[in-house]
């Protein structure tokens, strides 16, 4: 019989885990609070489990005999991971704790510690009257345990907080909020890898964003680098090594959020261990061949050594731009120009509805493109 792997949540991000195993010659199981996920069909098994609930995953881990538990893209998800491969003692790369500290951003800011060079000041609120009591504007206010930029405003007074606090508490499954710094600055991700307490891959890359929009929604990413020069380039992926090893991210990927103060200081907004949302696996293995996605199941379920190889930055400049449409209207395919793209993903069919997510402006799929750009 074929080996099982549980892959929680069944969203868009998750699909490119759950083809990687049928390929790999693997059955899925699959779980969601919802029964119209996107990658429901792709599943060879689906129950509906809502995977925040511990005790729900591990019984259907249980049921089925799985051999791992994963998930892509889903910060929700990581916690619960982490905690029923412990439970059953299956395969896992991190501690429940630090998977939890990752997914509360209050906890990510206070085990760092207020004398970590590259952590930013903040504050965790639970009541609008709490939140009021900060000062430092301009500042961003967001939940502490969601994603996705869902309920995150930039806030420039008392009256700001005053109007956004309600709609920034209500997506938090803890009941917080948390006001950070706002850095003024370029935004730019790490996509790394852990083996073993060492950092076996790092490459920066840079975000761009809706400026219309609040929250940071991301619009595009791109490689290599043209935010950060040679010299805030190696702060950032010091400051990412640094902040795995404070959290205990000693094994498997990481995905690191960071601003550049200025454009050369790095300050961390954001960590989880696991692969992001954005396919960049794909974007990256594009650009320099390097498969974080086929490094992460291999290490998991083989527990084989990954990543030993010497991969070649190009110049030529590659870019993963979204296909975005605003939720509730009718997605079409000729809406969205992909001339030149070395790989178009589509989330939706003609016709199909856009799904409410962030309520703002939402990803419809993808285009992996070089550009004509030399950095």
């Amino acid at each position: 019989m074929k080996k099982r792997i549980l892959i929680l949540g069944a969203g868009n991000a998750q699909i490119d885990a759950i083809e990687y195993c049928k390929a790999h010659g693997y059955e899925t199981v699959g779980c969601s609070y919802t029964t119209v996920d996107c990658g429901i069909p792709h599943l060879d098994i689906f129950e509906q489990v809502d995977i925040k609930s511990v005790e729900g995953v591990a019984a259907l881990a249980g049921k089925y005999g799985v051999s791992a538990i994963y998930s892509v893209g889903s910060d929700i998800a990581m916690p619960t991971v982490m905690k029923v491969s412990e439970q059953l003692g299956l395969p896992r790369f991190i501690s429940a704790e630090a998977a939890e500290i990752c997914h509360s951003k209050g906890k990510m800011r206070e085990t760092l510690g207020e004398g970590f060079e590259g952590n930013a000041a903040f504050k965790v609120c639970g009541t609008l009257e709490e939140a009021l009591e900060y000062k430092d504007f301009p500042a961003m206010m967001k939940p502490v345990d969601s994603q996705g930029q869902r309920g995150c405003f930039k806030v420039e007074s008392a009256e700001d907080i005053r109007e956004h606090f309600a709609a920034s508490l209500d997506y938090s499954f803890e009941g917080k909020v948390i006001i950070e710094e706002f850095i003024d600055g370029p935004e730019v991700s790490v996509n790394a890898y852990m083996q073993d307490g060492t950092m076996k891959f790092a490459i920066v890359s840079d975000r761009y964003a809706f400026d219309e929009y609040p929250g940071g929604i991301i619009k595009e990413h791109r490689v290599p680098s043209s935010f950060a020069d040679e010299e805030a380039q190696a702060k950032t992926v010091d400051l990412s090594a640094r902040v795995a090893a404070k959290i205990g991210i000693s094994n498997g990927p990481a995905y690191f959020q960071i601003k550049l103060r200025n454009s050369r200081e790095p300050v961390i907004l954001e960590v989880t261990p696991r692969l992001d949302g954005c396919h960049m696996w794909n974007l990256i293995k594009h650009y320099c061949g390097a498969d974080l996605l086929d490094a992460c199941f291999r290490h998991l379920l083989e527990g084989e050594s990954v990543l030993d190889g010497n991969y070649e930055m190009p110049r030529e400049e590659y870019s993963l731009v979204f296909m975005s449409k605003e939720p509730n209207t009718s997605f079409a395919k000729a809406d969205f120009d992909t001339d030149g793209a070395e790989y178009v993903c589509y989330y939706y069919n003609d016709g199909d509805r856009v799904l409410k997510i962030n309520g703002y402006i939402e990803k419809c799929g993808y285009i992996i493109r070089r550009t004509e750009r030399t950095i």
